[in-house]
Formats: structure tokens, sequence, C-alpha cells
């Protein structure tokens, strides 16, 4: 396939501004795709927004406020507490990346990119079944179905923990250009966070592991 054109789904966060990177280093023309769907910080939006700024990447901002009637959750819901346990967390938002993707696919279809980049990880993960690489694989079969096409669905960080993922940012030249300037944190608080929500500990154990890895390789 002789396409040089990517769609970045694109949050804002640790995971999709390294797939940001990722693709601007693998690709030609890249554009990213970000989605309102109630987020209860609008802070996400606005981090998106300025890191394609910053990165000269054409942003897209698509209104998916439906999931907020649809599917009431911990990430749109102030009302519901963000918490992880038996089954799944209270953040997972059903449907959420079969959307995403969707429309990130009639996006491509529209601009011409055959690729689609994403950054759903199987390693590190909260158990969200829409993250999983089999899910991405048959949804990929079915885009290609549905609208007689030939796109790629890319999940660059499918098999990377967290630091790993840091790890990646780091050969992608983007290290602290990804510390400093992503959003992560369910508490809308950027760079390393509130500290205290689930996101932020495990972005932060990752990034320990990463930083300990690596004075470990140097010292050697």
């Amino acid at each position: 396939m002789n396409n040089n054109k990517a769609v970045v789904v694109f949050s804002g966060g640790q995971d999709s501004t390294t797939c940001l990177f990722w693709a601007k280093e693998k690709f030609e023309h890249v554009e990213a795709v970000t989605f309102q769907y109630g987020q209860r910080h609008i802070e996400e939006l606005e981090c998106a927004k300025e890191i394609c700024q910053t990165l000269e990447v054409p942003h897209h901002e698509l209104d998916m406020s439906l999931l907020n009637q649809l599917a009431p959750n911990a990430l749109t819901r102030n009302d519901i507490a963000i918490t992880e346990g038996e089954g799944l967390p209270s953040t997972f938002v059903p449907g959420r990346n079969l959307l995403f993707f969707s429309f990130a696919a009639v996006l491509a279809k529209q601009i011409g990119a055959k690729h689609i980049i994403t950054g759903v990880s199987e390693t590190d993960f909260s158990g969200y079944p829409d993250c999983r690489d089999g899910f991405v694989k048959s949804l990929n079969v079915t885009l290609n179905l549905a609208m007689d096409d030939q796109f790629v669905i890319h999940t660059p960080l499918m098999w990377r923990d967290k630091s790993e993922v840091w790890e990646l940012s780091d050969d992608l030249g983007a290290f602290e250009f990804v510390k400093e300037h992503t959003l992560t944190c369910y508490n809308g608080v950027k760079g390393s966070g509130c500290g205290e929500c689930p996101s932020c500990k495990l972005r932060q154990r990752g990034l320990e592991q990463y930083e300990n890895r690596r004075e470990g390789e140097i010292a050697k």
C-alpha cells in the first residue's frame, strides 16, 4: 500500500502524544482527531489542541457527546466515583473506541489517508475490552468491508508497558515534551498530574521504572 497519509486518534495524553510523534516519523502527512464526549475536564481538549498547534499537525475535533447520554461513566460524570476492583473500572465507556476508530476511519476516507494510529495497549491497561488486539484487528476488517477500502489500524503501544512507552518517547526525541505537555490525569492536571488517580499512578510508576532502567544502563 503506497499511501503516506495518517490519522492519529488523539487525546493529548501520554500514549496518544507518543503515537503522534511515532506517526510523524513514519508518515509524510499526519492529521489528528480528538473527540468531545462530555469529558469532565475541558483541559483535555485544550491540551490536545495546544499540542497539535505546537507540532503543526492539522487537528479535528468531533462532537461525540451522545456517548455521555448513552453510557454514564466516571470520565463524564462528577457524581460517579473513579473506582477499580472486580469487573470493569468505572472509567470504562462502553463503545467508546468502537465509535472513535469508526469516525477516525470516516475522516481518513475524506482526506485520503489509509493509516489510522491509536495508543491502545493490552499490556498496561485497566481491563478495557476495546483496548485489546483482537478487537482492533476485528474492527479493522469490519471498517474495510464497510467502506470498501484498505485502512490499516496501527497500535504501536499494544505490547508495551508504561515504562516501555516512556522509552519509545525517548527514542523518538519526545521524552521531555511528553513529560511536560501531556495530560493523562483523570482530575485534569497536566504533566505529572494529581498523583492520586489510577492514571497518574500508572504513569508515574512507568516513568520511575524507565528512569531507573536508563540510569542502570548508563552506569554500566
